[in-house]
């Protein structure tokens, strides 16, 4: 409630500073105060659009789940062309609009049945044009946020799809057409990675965003999301710097793994973190709308988190993103619960972004933007946990569990969102993880791998009680090997380790100076 109070202050505050009555900016901020819950975060702004894209990943996966070959084309155009996030239509008019538009203007029009339908325009447009862009208004309401669903989606929705031929009124006026508009989707998973070079490293107002340069660096290429995904479904290697992934001798099942989890923790979870970096850029001290724009960024991140099918109180056991993946990882690793300590129930790692995420919101909103970019850090910080304990797990797995072709894959996957954080820290824990978590790895010795991540830990800024254990819950202890660790402990071994390279440095010098004296 304080949150709303102070928003509340803020907008009377400034109800005349941008030419609007008070009256006016209640009005929006009561249509902000009774948007839907995101997993239990108020949004400040409309992102039911957003929060949608987890359906796309679930028609992927239900697609992989066939494992055919034509499944598997069906996976990959949805992941390359979307279906439930910013659905739009090309339509071809008859005669050409009759006086110029802007972009965002609002036209509306008729669906098969005669009901009215509603969209504005993508971009302006000059009085005669024919070809023009139409997105579908969106709804605050998740379970029916949008009425046209088309893209590559095996089951197209299309009751709130324009008519196949009919009148827009634009302007007043009716502008007619014949040919059925052409519905898509704009927002897809594979342009979170494509489009990564623009927004994450070349041409935002902080770029380049430190996280995705860290995995720039590693990879040695922006769309390295895209790259992992495209090459397992074609079965190939990959072509990075750094964690390379041979799929030629991959199954389905393989294939399926890292595909799936190559969409959500590699391609989505990088944006996310983009959205947070942008709700920074976003920040203005000076902005008399309660930062709007970067409120809106922050928002979209919770989104994409999150997904619409976790509802409005993020209890559902189906999603298909980020949050249920903390969820998952936590009754694995002892670290459910508010405090953790469970293996049931929400993960710590939940409980503590999504008070973070309130807190940056409302940082926003209060132009703290400062304070803002702190809270930031620490949110970025704590996503990486749940990719750590996954990597462990199928460590574990593999060495000790007899893991497959699928506990292989899952594994390398993981590793995958997690590799260039640890390659920022110690390339040598990097290369050891990799060695041994690689697709196809002849052997994987889980010690090394839970010992390489620890010494990184406080590099990272990750604390071992947000690791936790792996936990056998039949035998009501923690696997013999995979207890949690202890911070204190870690940190002596980092500072000892750092120790002994800064020596083996001080040796290779002076070496080096002794034999150019002799020379």
């Amino acid at each position: 409630m304080k949150l709303s109070v102070a928003l509340l202050v803020s907008v009377l505050s400034t109800a005349d500073a941008d030419g609007r009555s008070a009256a006016a900016r209640l009005e929006k901020l009561r249509r902000r105060l009774s948007l839907q819950e995101i997993a239990g975060y108020k949004p400040g702004s409309s992102v039911t659009d957003h929060c949608a894209l987890d359906l796309d990943q679930a028609a992927i996966e239900k697609a992989l789940s066939a494992k055919t070959p034509e499944s598997y084309a069906a996976a990959e155009k949805i992941y390359n062309e979307g279906g439930h996030s910013k659905s739009y239509a090309n339509i071809e008019l008859v005669n050409g609009l009759t006086s110029s538009v802007k972009k965002g203007d609002a036209l509306t029009g008729k669906n098969s049945a005669g009901n009215d339908v509603s969209g504005k325009f993508a971009s302006d447009y000059d009085d005669g044009i024919k070809s023009i862009k139409v997105y579908y208004t969106t709804t605050d309401v998740q379970e029916d946020w949008v009425g046209c669903r088309v893209g590559a989606l095996p089951e197209p929705y299309t009751e709130g799809c324009f008519a196949d031929e009919g009148d827009l009124i634009i302007g007043g006026n009716p502008h007619a057409y014949t040919v059925p508009p052409n519905n898509k989707a704009d927002r897809t998973i594979a342009g979170f990675s494509t489009g990564a070079a623009d927004k994450m490293r070349l041409n935002c107002k902080g770029c380049p965003y430190d996280d995705f340069s860290q995995f720039y660096n590693y990879y040695g290429q922006d769309d390295y999301a895209d790259e992992w995904i495209s090459s397992a479904f074609a079965g190939t290697s990959t072509s990075f710097t750094n964690g390379n992934a041979d799929f030629s001798k991959v199954g389905y099942d393989g294939k399926e793994q890292a595909i799936k989890k190559g969409t959500a923790y590699l391609s989505i979870f990088m944006y996310v973190i983009r959205e947070f970096e942008d709700a920074i850029d976003d920040c203005d001290l000076n902005a008399i709308d309660n930062n709007y724009d970067a409120v809106h960024a922050m928002d979209e991140g919770v989104c994409f988190y999150t997904g619409s099918i976790e509802g409005t109180d993020g209890k559902s056991d189906d999603g298909k993103l980020l949050h249920q993946l903390a969820d998952k990882r936590c009754a694995n690793f002892k670290t459910c619960g508010e405090k953790g300590g469970m293996t049931s129930g929400m993960a710590k790692i939940n409980h503590e972004l999504f008070d973070e995420f309130a807190l940056a919101k409302f940082q926003f909103e209060s132009r703290e933007c400062g304070l803002a970019k702190d809270t930031v850090k620490r949110i970025i910080t704590k996503m990486y946990v749940p990719m750590i304990q996954g990597t462990l797990r199928y460590a574990y797995k593999m060495d000790k569990l007899q893991g497959g072709e699928v506990e292989n894959a899952e594994g390398a996957t993981f590793a995958a969102a997690v590799l260039p954080k640890v390659h920022a820290v110690s390339p040598d824990a990097a290369r050891i993880i990799y060695e041994n978590m690689r697709l196809n790895a002849g052997r994987t010795d889980f010690k090394a791998v839970k010992g390489a991540f620890e010494s990184t830990y406080e590099g990272m800024g990750v604390k071992c009680e947000d690791v936790g254990g792996l936990w056998f819950d039949a035998l009501d202890k923690y696997y013999e090997g995979m207890e949690p660790c202890d911070n204190v402990a870690i940190s002596a071994q980092s500072a000892d380790s750092a120790g002994s390279e800064k020596s083996l440095a001080a040796a290779v010098f002076c070496i080096t100076l002794a034999l150019m004296v002799g020379l």
